[in-house]
């Protein structure tokens, strides 16, 4: 008998199983490793005595799909996936992706554009009474009226539109288990109003105590900086110690009703979620298809925490798994790392061990445990606070340990790295070891970009501190005889970022002598800081206006001047410059982005030629991104040279 989950009724038979406690019907390929939602609250469930069954990616077009295993005792759950589904299936251009690593053998469109809402209405045409319980990433992020970017609409509550009866919102390991007792012991689904970390429905307040009552849906829909008011009170109350409870109202006297999240995991509890028995694979019903691309980044890696008290803009994680910081022990990590050298495919290489930001391994400040997060500051923006704790001795203790166990040949980090969080340890310990082992030639970091006016709309740290951060690096490694480099993530067109501190990034990049092969454009995913600044066109924090661009073209300029070495963006770069008012970087000296097409005429060539509006006039023998030169030093001004320039370009 297969180990995994019964995904067909003839596996339920062959385990004496005449009817599930629950039927999970998820977006994703059947995966059974920790790395993946729906396998970790599958198995939280069986090991607190609940059955359940796997309906993967179901024909939303037949309402047979979800019937194979019948009508379950307690309930449906469902969840869209380990990305939000729309992310899933297209780029920031809204152009569809042309792989799914989530799907067998990568295949596409194996789900439906908001797949949660989809799933939820196919399972309530057919289970008119049976409850319907939402989670993952896609519920948790939309659980409340939201932006949605892909339609470009204001929508309303998940909750709503899907058809189900709660939401277990962030991990769910907990609420999950809170609401199956619930059920099993006769308290009909819509008197679940009391479990942390989720949200319902109801049509009275009346029983609520200490309730914030949000801007209602029909308000923000008309004004947009209501819901940016609105989401300012959701960011305040995402802790779980000092969160309130939150009512949204809804035409016809419905409101949906958030709960405080859920108690951050001890670390006795994250080792058990970790520790349950995981095949550690996808089904093998997949081999034939040629598996589930997704295993391959995770099938090595060990995540070693969870929570993120970064706190960037743009990022979901404040919403979903919230800014405490939870930690597995070393011993099960170690368990773990003792399984995969075992593993037939396993080369000596760990390719991972941290989670949303690798080197935070404890809460941020002693008091957080009990009094929770700060609502008026953030713990590293912009500033790192006063009272932050700044220690890496576990999580280098730990690295040391994996290191050293028999088999294992080398740890990489590569999970994010918060770079000044590094830089404000005084002890360069940690520092010096991953730089000195656990480096595979490049470290990967997360400046996003270097003009401080855009930095702060990110929640991000001044550029400075990257630029301390690089020499420090570089220093390091020179010190210990290793050539590695940095990658730093770079983002185009986030709020805040005009054409002026598009072209002042293309210009830092041009001095690193440095060109992104990939450049990320800001995506505006429901729930996050940044995403309601595109929306609102106002800083949630503040009620400020924001420079906001939207126009797919304006973006394409942005994009382009990251990436101005690209043959392919010259008329895009070209526009970009003279929109800003930067021709000055159009022409032959080394400070230029671009060179003048071979058609300009010979009286602009040669002003060009001369340096007219260039920082360096002189200079007329220059190197173009490291080609070859161009121009003559004995025949500088003259027409034939010019001509020659023209020639050789």
């Amino acid at each position: 008998m297969s180990n995994f989950l019964p995904i067909s009724k003839k596996e339920c038979e062959e385990r004496n199983i005449n009817q599930l406690d629950f039927v999970y019907v998820i977006g994703d390929a059947y995966v059974d490793h920790p790395s993946f939602g729906h396998a970790i609250i599958s198995r939280v469930l069986e090991a607190h005595g609940y059955t359940v069954g796997i309906i993967s990616q179901p024909d939303w077009k037949d309402e047979k799909s979800i019937t194979i295993f019948g009508e379950p005792k307690l309930a449906f759950l469902i969840s869209g996936g380990n990305m939000d589904s729309m992310v899933n299936h297209y780029f920031v251009s809204k152009k569809h992706r042309p792989k799914d690593a989530y799907t067998p053998g990568g295949e596409p469109f194996k789900r439906p554009d908001h797949a949660t809402v989809v799933y939820g209405n196919l399972i309530r045409r057919t289970y008119k009474n049976t409850p319907i319980i939402i989670g993952g990433i896609e519920a948790s992020l939309r659980r409340l009226a939201h932006y949605d970017y892909w339609s470009d609409s204001f929508k309303r509550s998940i909750l709503l539109d899907s058809g189900a009866d709660l939401i277990s919102y962030g991990m769910g390991e907990k609420s999950i288990v809170e609401i199956a007792d619930a059920l099993k012991s006769g308290i009909a689904v819509s008197d679940i109003t009391f479990i942390k970390g989720t949200v319902y429905k109801t049509k009275s307040l009346e029983g609520l105590y200490d309730h914030i009552e949000l801007p209602s849906y029909e308000d923000m829909k008309k004004k947009p900086v209501e819901y940016a008011k609105s989401f300012k009170i959701q960011y305040d109350n995402t802790d779980p110690f000092t969160g309130k409870t939150m009512a949204e109202a809804y035409p016809n006297g419905t409101y949906v009703v958030q709960n405080p999240p859920s108690e951050p995991l001890t670390m006795e509890e994250m080792d058990q979620v970790y520790n349950l028995p995981y095949m550690r694979t996808y089904h093998p019903s997949y081999e034939e298809a040629g598996g589930v691309p997704a295993i391959d980044e995770i099938k090595f890696s060990l995540i070693s925490n969870r929570g993120c008290f970064g706190g960037c803009n743009f990022c979901a994680l404040t919403f979903h798994q919230g800014r405490t910081v939870q930690v597995r022990s070393h011993d099960s990590i170690i368990e773990e790392a003792k399984m995969i050298i075992k593993d037939k495919d396993f080369k000596g290489y760990i390719h991972d061990v941290g989670g949303p930001t690798a080197n935070f391994r404890h809460p941020s400040c002693e008091k957080q445990m009990t009094m929770g997060v700060c609502k008026n500051r953030q713990c590293l923006f912009p500033k790192p606070c006063k009272n932050l704790y700044v220690d890496h001795k576990d999580y280098l203790s730990l690295l040391r340990k994996l290191r050293v166990l028999p088999g294992i040949k080398k740890v990489f980090v590569r999970s994010g790295i918060r770079f000044d969080y590094m830089l404000a340890d005084k002890d360069d310990t940690f520092f010096k070891e991953l730089v000195e082992h656990h480096i595979s030639g490049q470290l990967k970091v997360a400046p996003e970009h270097i003009c401080d006016a855009v930095l702060s709309k990110m929640g991000k740290p001044e550029n400075a501190v990257y630029e301390k951060f690089l020499e420090k690096y570089k220093r390091l490694n020179k010190q210990m005889g290793k050539n590695q480099f940095v990658v730093p993530y770079l983002m185009s067109s986030h709020p805040g970022s005009t054409l002026k501190e598009a072209v002042e990034l293309a210009e830092y990049l041009r001095d690193l002598g440095y060109m992104p092969e990939q450049v990320q454009d800001f995506y505006p995913t429901p729930s996050t800081m940044s995403t309601v600044m595109y929306y609102t066109g106002v800083d949630p924090r503040d009620l400020k206006p924001v420079y906001v661009v939207k126009n797919p073209h304006d973006k394409a300029l942005q994009r382009a001047l990251i990436q101005y070495r690209n043959p392919n963006n010259y008329d895009l770069v070209m526009e970009a410059l003279k929109k800003a008012g930067r021709e000055d970087l159009i022409g032959f000296d080394k400070k230029c982005l671009i060179r003048p097409r071979k058609t300009t005429s010979m009286k602009q060539a040669e002003k060009w030629q001369k340096g007219t509006g260039s920082k360096n006039k002189k200079r007329t023998d220059v190197k173009h991104n490291g080609g070859k030169q161009a121009g003559a030093n004995k025949a500088a001004g003259k027409k034939k040279t010019i001509r020659n320039v023209h020639k050789k370009k």
